[in-house]
């Protein structure tokens, strides 16, 4: 940026107001948010301790759905930037209607297919009783240790891939079976193509519409993929909730499994779909401000082109491994990457490669260290004789 370009400055200096001024009302709401539904999913509860009949084994059962939609909504906070961060950093939408919009397409997105939920489910097959809900519960609280511990220090980590590293880190403490398969067919080869899928189809097509905007004005094509990205960021938040909502179905099936109240994985009570999908969606619109500023402002600098071609790329990836190979992707995975491949048709100076290793090794991490945090909890339930 130079003195000579005038309305670069004053375009960052906006974008930095847009997403600072809002933060401390956002908290506000947060807060408001989390105590109203805290308060629907204690008296949701009690209802079902009431109609289930009163028992160790339910009050098990209600307390690992509950934490399960504990995990749902920090998912949705944690992951709100993968869907707006680049549309409110080009000044697309604002931050207010850019939440609105996520939490509303994350709803929608939450209905439409299972395939995930049931390949969640299948990571740990043979889950019985208290113990099984034992691991169930382990498994999700080191998913939201960590998801809290990257959260706080702004760093855009796979929720999806914290849940599953802490179900294959309790199961292993616990010695029951894990679907060593599915985790190498669904998880791990995905992890590894999906963001290299990003960079270079993010990369491709950026170059195609640079070649195809080659001869229009700059400021015009500003403005018009400015509207465009409104509608990709739609698209990016619907597949948020394709993908991540499935993830907490999964859990959630797992418990009623393990407690006999379901007799196999393959079917998603509707119940189940309806409170994962409005989880998510009060977490999306609680806002995740410091993951959208890693992303929005920090590994790259966006415009409204850019951020048009890396929300497209992503929710392309997101749409496919959904519903053609039911594979729990991370979203946050995928839009970082694509956010770089677009970045890098500038010139590759003109990603932050620091800020972006301190991504990747977060990603490296998310896995064992969400199954490490899983193992403790499950051995301190051990320790008590759960």
């Amino acid at each position: 940026m130079t003195v000579e370009d005038p309305q670069k400055l004053i375009d960052a200096v906006q974008v930095g107001h847009d997403l600072d001024k809002p933060q401390q009302k956002q908290n506000r709401l947060s807060t408001y948010v989390s105590m109203g539904g805290a308060l629907v999913a204690l008296v949701a509860g009690v209802i079902t301790i009431l109609t289930l009949g009163p028992s160790v084994e339910t009050f098990a059962l209600v307390a690992v759905v509950a934490i399960a939609l504990g995990f749902d909504y920090t998912n949705g906070f944690h992951d709100a930037a993968n869907a707006i961060a680049t549309s409110v950093s080009t000044r697309a939408l604002t931050p207010r209607a850019a939440l609105m919009m996520a939490a509303i397409m994350n709803l929608l997105g939450a209905f439409v297919g299972v395939g995930v939920a049931k390949t969640i489910a299948d990571i740990l097959p043979d889950l019985q009783g208290l113990s099984g809900l034992a691991v169930v519960f382990a498994a999700l609280a080191g998913a939201i240790i960590w998801n809290l511990i990257t959260w706080w220090f702004g760093l855009p980590s796979s929720s999806s891939h914290a849940l599953i590293g802490g179900l294959v880190g309790a199961g292993v403490a616990a010695a029951t079976t894990v679907g060593w398969d599915k985790v190498l067919e669904k998880v791990v080869i995905p992890m590894i193509i999906s963001p290299f899928a990003g960079f270079a189809l993010g990369y491709l097509f950026m170059v195609i519409i640079l070649w195809l905007f080659r001869r229009a004005k700059p400021a015009r094509v500003s403005r018009g993929f400015r509207i465009v990205q409104s509608a990709s960021a739609a698209a990016m938040a619907f597949g948020h909730g394709l993908q991540d909502a499935q993830k907490t179905m999964g859990v959630i099936v797992l418990a009623l499994v393990a407690t006999g109240h379901q007799a196999h994985a393959d079917h998603v009570p509707v119940w189940v779909i309806f409170v994962s999908a409005s989880a998510l969606s009060l977490g999306t619109y609680a806002g995740g401000w410091r993951i959208m500023r890693t992303l929005g402002r920090r590994v790259i600098e966006l415009d409204p082109p850019k951020g048009f071609a890396a929300e497209a790329t992503a929710a392309s990836i997101l749409y496919v491994a959904a519903i053609g190979f039911h594979a729990p992707i991370s979203t946050t995975h995928v839009i970082s990457s694509a956010i770089m491949g677009v970045g890098a048709t500038k010139r590759l100076s003109a990603v932050r490669w620091g800020v972006a290793g301190n991504i990747l090794m977060a990603w490296v991490l998310t896995l064992p260290a969400a199954g490490l945090m899983a193992a403790l909890v499950f051995t301190v339930f051990k320790i008590f004789g759960v």
